[in-house]
């Protein structure tokens, strides 16, 4: 990344603001903005997330909001209500209580003397929901938002489930903010109040876990804030992004083929990370194409910002497996609208252990609607005989994380293992390159033997040595063939459809390679296994791969190198006091038959030297199973905050440990907090909640 020093105007920092709501509590906001702002006011952006301005993201905050005030913004970091400085108990993501005070904050912010009273809001991850719900609820001086990694459907398509199954990143996101909603704000700020509001935080707090298993089916819990609800509730334009390594990679493509704004899409080959840092690279000048767009959207500059493709991605080209890459090979391509004119659906029948030659395109093999029974003779001739699996537990131990965060390497490895536990169908290979952009879907005639189960499916890039890339994958819990609101328990034995959707990708198959579309009954620890093992049969000759085909000869509609160099502005500076730390393991006990993924992400102890405070973060998973018992698997996610300065020494260490049986999950946690070497704080939950088909 180049750090950029000399930008169009002189900035200013103010590190604390205090911005007060109606209800009395005040979020503290730390505001750079240009030193002519004061007679020459600009628009403002807003980043609203919970992560900590003063430390844990000062960093990278200081990379991206001076750039943009840099180009004539007053960039705008809030901490949501009860994390950082800001006052009051973060009990939950996306209430309705934090989009209010959105609404305020962008009022207060339109209403500064130094403020336009034009806005906008920007952000990844959190902030990219934040700035999408927000925006539903049309907020009066709302101009335009960027958002990156982001869903629209909170249910359908987040970290929570997949398909109407339980992702394991449900367990993990909860233990992350379980850590950050009870951090302490800083006494520099806040004085002698810190004490008081860190307690407040740790006594109102409940492992975030417990309320999201209560809401195993969609009901209304989720459609709050999903803005797939209403799209036309979005008024404002939107620069969308994401990148294919990401759990987020779906919803760019909803955004462009549902809302009825000025909107652009951007896909790279990125982890969970904006695309200026992205991670697998290559990473562009992100903040170059922000700028652009507010220049645009909140000044009115004509700089053909809305010029070119709607969605802007990348193809990727095949490569070997691996956890980790530094770039992805491949190159940007350009589609006008989405759903795109040059994209094709190619439907190819199963048969047993085969991927076969395509037929018309929306062809979908044997007659039947997806979740709808199908009857067993066949006219001219015997039934053919199903192909069954009943994976092991083991199946998902190389599938990485939900969302890659490409630190410690969390992409899947060779699926060749995992293979073993699946039933595989293979194309022939390939006489000529393939490329797909958009979801492949699998269709499946199966029957199941118990009334709960899981369908995973997977699609690789086999190359002629064997080895196997994961392309993308899909879960469904077959209770939910219905809806996801209406579960239903399977009838073992009867016929049924299944529409497998998997995740969006844009990638290219060359000559000599094989595509593979690989089913298992199990995929743990990526998603939780039913409460028994399930033998699957699916019919073959009645079921289909659907692949989105972008014709080779297509023009890119785009320049081979459409974006600047990644650039922002210099980081504030840091030191590491003691080494991180990064696993990613896979242990196996052939004695007692025990397995377990640990995951270990520790940044060590760093000092932001400006303030002086030296911050420690460390975060474990355990994922565990024995043998073949579906009962046995558990999760667990620790974390440790520290912070220190002078003689203040203060840490918060949680713990959450989820389990099941067959007609329960449980959850024990505990939360406890040190100053020095003393414990100050203790709590302890040991809660139950029943399994809703799941």
């Amino acid at each position: 990344m180049r750090f950029v020093t000399q930008l169009p105007y002189a900035t200013k920092e103010e590190e604390h603001v205090a911005i007060p709501m109606s209800d009395g509590v005040e979020l503290s906001a730390r505001i750079w903005r240009p030193t002519s702002s004061d007679s020459e006011p600009v628009p403002a952006v807003l980043e609203y997330i919970p992560y900590r301005k003063r430390d844990l993201s000062a960093v990278r905050d200081s990379i991206h909001h001076p750039y943009i005030a840099g180009h004539g913004y007053a960039c705008v970091r809030v901490d949501i209500r009860g994390t950082g400085e800001s006052e009051g108990v973060l009990r939950d993501e996306y209430l309705e209580q934090e989009q209010r005070d959105a609404e305020e904050v962008l009022a207060w912010l339109a209403e500064q003397p130094w403020c336009d009273g034009s806005t906008g809001m920007m952000g990844i991850s959190w902030g990219a929901f934040a700035a999408l719900q927000v925006a539903a609820r049309q907020p009066p001086s709302l101009r335009g938002i960027v958002i990156a990694s982001f869903t629209d459907d909170r249910h359908a398509d987040d970290m929570h489930y997949m398909g109407g199954a339980l992702l394991s990143d449900n367990l993990a996101e909860a233990g992350t903010m379980f850590a950050y909603g009870t951090c302490p704000p800083d006494p520099a700020i806040v004085g002698d109040r810190w004490r008081a509001m860190w307690h407040e935080r740790m006594e109102h707090t409940r492992p975030w876990v417990l309320e999201w298993l209560r809401h195993q089916r969609r009901d209304d819990y989720w459609r709050h804030a999903s803005v797939c609800e209403d799209y036309g509730a979005v008024r404002c334009p939107v620069l969308a992004s994401s990148g294919w390594a990401d759990g987020y990679s779906n919803a760019v493509t909803r955004l462009l083929g549902n809302l009825d704004v000025p909107r652009k899409g951007l896909i790279g080959p990125w982890s969970h990370k904006f695309p200026h840092l992205g991670e697998p690279g290559p990473a562009i000048g992100y903040l170059q194409e922000v700028v652009r767009w507010w220049d645009h959207w909140l000044k009115g500059v004509d700089n053909g910002v809305m010029d070119g493709p709607m969605l802007r991605t990348w193809m990727q080209e095949s490569v070997p497996p691996s956890t980790s890459y530094e770039e992805r090979p491949g190159r940007w391509v350009g589609e006008p609208t989405w759903p795109s004119p040059h994209i094709r659906e190619v439907t190819h029948p199963l048969a047993p252990h085969r991927i076969g030659r395509p037929v018309e395109s929306g062809g979908r093999g044997e007659s039947g609607a997806v979740g709808e029974r199908v009857g067993a003779d066949r006219a001219g001739g015997a039934e053919p005989t199903p192909v069954t699996v009943q994976s092991p537990l083991s199946v998902g131990q190389f599938a990485g994380k939900w969302a890659s965060y490409n630190a410690p390497p969390d992409l899947p490895y060779d699926q060749r293992e995992e293979d073993g536990g699946s039933l595989v169908f293979d194309s022939d290979p390939l006489t000529e390159r393939l490329e797909i952009l958009g979801s492949p879907t699998v269709e499946l005639d199966l029957t199941v033997s118990e009334p709960v189960g899981m369908v995973a499916a997977r699609l690789s890039d086999v190359s002629p040595d064997g080895s196997a890339t994961r392309v993308s994958y899909g879960i469904l819990n077959l209770t939910r063939l219905g809806g996801t609101d209406t579960p239903e328990p399977v009838e073992p034995g009867r016929r049924y459809r299944a529409k497998v959707q998997l995740n969006g990708v844009g990638q290219a198959f060359p000559p000599g390679h094989r595509i593979r579309l690989s089913l298992s009954t199990s995929y743990w620890p990526m998603a939780w296994p039913p409460p028994k093992p399930a033998l699957l049969s699916v019919y073959a000759h009645a079921s289909t791969l659907s692949l989105p085909v972008r014709p080779t000869d297509e023009p890119d509609e785009m320049p081979a190198s459409p974006f600047g160099e990644p650039e922002g502005a210099p980081p504030i500076s840091s030191t590491q006091l003691s080494p991180r730390e990064e696993r990613w393991e896979v242990k196996r006990d052939l004695v007692g038959y025990n397995a377990e993924l640990e995951i270990v992400k520790d940044r060590g102890l760093v000092r932001i030297e400006d303030i002086g405070l030296d911050v420690g973060l460390r975060a474990e998973e355990r994922y565990r199973s024995v043998a073949e018992d579906f009962t046995s698997v558990s999760g667990e996610s620790a974390w440790t905050m520290r912070f220190r300065r002078d003689e203040w020494d203060v840490r918060v260490e949680t713990r959450t440990r989820l389990t099941s049986d067959e007609g329960m999950f449980f959850v024990d946690a505990t939360l406890d907090g040190y100053e020095g070497d003393k414990r100050v704080f203790s709590r302890t939950w040991n809660e139950r909640v029943p399994r809703d088909l799941l």
